[in-house]
């Protein structure tokens, strides 16, 4: 029983709480719940509409404009443009995660389907694969739900305006009417083979995340041996800054060989890939490694806390996080900006795609940079007094 009466039993319990409160935060408390809203896709309206018997006009297009725009069920901000290869640069610049094209002959098409030659016109629906597989996905099932209704619509008014024409309705023209509008699906930018289903980028941030932390780490033992051993500290800060660079970029190349050669992911650009890789882990090797110069080991569950509370968004498109958690986490975490470029390098075509977080990642490497070399002057001032009083005693 006495052990119920030790103070560091209750200690404990309220510690693991604290720790299951912050940990259950991060891991779950960003992601649960989050549903889609204000995804951009694109609209391309070619309908060329026909014209009735009775001098009407009959122009479906519009019509399906008109629902596509107006359903406040759909989690979409649609962008109408002109031509399907506006919409297409879109999806190739990251700028939709996916299209709808309405052909031109939709609706002399749906006509002719009274006719003896009826003629199934195709509506396209495109996906962003590259982009998000789970966003992707979404704007696959919703755009083909919606014309689902759609066509049900058709049906009950191509049937009500052939019935009026003829009074009663041939049994091949009732099957071609079955299904007015033939819906197609088309994939753009995938993933490739054993991507993880699309979540490749995001494994590949955590993995050198973690590599170059223990890089941190080590070197940062290192460092202290041999400063003990009498070493120039802004010396041994350079060498560790050049060290861990060079460790990083092997790492990275390990990391993608190991992916290809063990795993049999299908890299297009494995090069280019190796390259932003070696990139996000200098930037976050710097960025760590200045941490732990400047406040010691007390950086590092600073750093375990921002990869957890990181990670779970890597892998999300953020129109499917809550505003809070995009404005204080996903806004500026380093973590993002790295899988990002990398989605872009590994799916949109290398390098050039990944020009703005290449940017980013060059201005967190540089800044941390700096500040891991001031480490050094930082940390001379403070044992330059240590020798000098200690030889002022022994003169003494």
């Amino acid at each position: 029983m006495k052990m119920l009466t030790q103070k560091m039993m209750w200690l404990g319990m309220v510690l693991v709480l604290i720790v299951l409160t912050v940990f259950g935060l991060a891991m779950m408390g960003s992601v649960l719940g989050s549903k889609p809203k204000e995804v951009p896709v694109a609209l391309v309206i070619l309908d060329q509409p026909a014209e009735l018997p009775t001098g009407e006009t009959f122009a479906v297009g519009e019509m399906i404009r008109e629902k596509l725009l107006s359903s406040p069920a759909m989690p979409f901000v649609w962008h109408v443009v002109d031509s399907e290869e506006k919409a297409r640069d879109g999806l190739d610049k990251r700028e939709y995660y996916g299209a709808m094209v309405i052909p031109a002959n939709l609706s002399s098409g749906l006509l002719s389907l009274a006719t003896h030659s009826p003629i199934h016109p195709n509506v396209r629906i495109i996906s962003n694969e590259g982009m998000n597989t789970q966003a992707s996905m979404v704007v696959r099932q919703a755009m083909g739900q919606a014309m689902n209704m759609i066509n049900g619509e058709l049906l009950q008014q191509l049937l009500g305006q052939i019935g009026q024409q003829t009074g009663q309705i041939p049994i091949e023209t009732a099957k071609a009417l079955m299904t007015p509008v033939n819906v197609q699906e088309e994939v753009v930018h995938p993933p490739g083979v054993n991507n993880a289903a699309g979540n490749a980028p995001g494994l590949f941030t955590q993995i050198i995340w973690i590599g170059s932390m223990v890089t941190g780490v080590v070197l940062l033992l290192a460092s202290q041996k041999a400063v003990a051993a009498g070493s120039r500290r802004w010396t041994v800060s350079a060498l560790q800054a050049i060290g861990g660079l060079a460790i990083v970029g092997i790492a990275s190349c390990f990391t993608i060989w190991m992916a290809s050669s063990w795993y049999g992911m299908e890299l297009a650009n494995a090069g280019e890939t190796w390259l932003f890789l070696w990139l996000a882990g200098s930037a976050f090797f710097l960025f760590q490694s200045s941490l732990l110069n400047w406040i010691g080991f007390r950086a590092i569950p600073l750093l375990v806390l921002l990869m957890f509370f990181s990670v779970p968004l890597l892998n999300m498109a953020p129109e499917f996080l809550s505003q809070t958690t995009r404005d204080w986490i996903y806004s500026w975490t380093p973590l993002r900006f790295a899988a990002g470029g990398l989605r872009e390098v590994m799916y949109f075509g290398g390098l050039d795609a990944a020009h703005s977080n290449a940017l980013i990642l060059w201005g967190v490497a540089g800044g941390f940079l700096v500040l891991l070399l001031s480490s050094g002057f930082k940390a001379n001032q403070a044992t330059d007094a240590a020798p000098n009083s200690l030889t002022g005693d022994t003169i003494k």
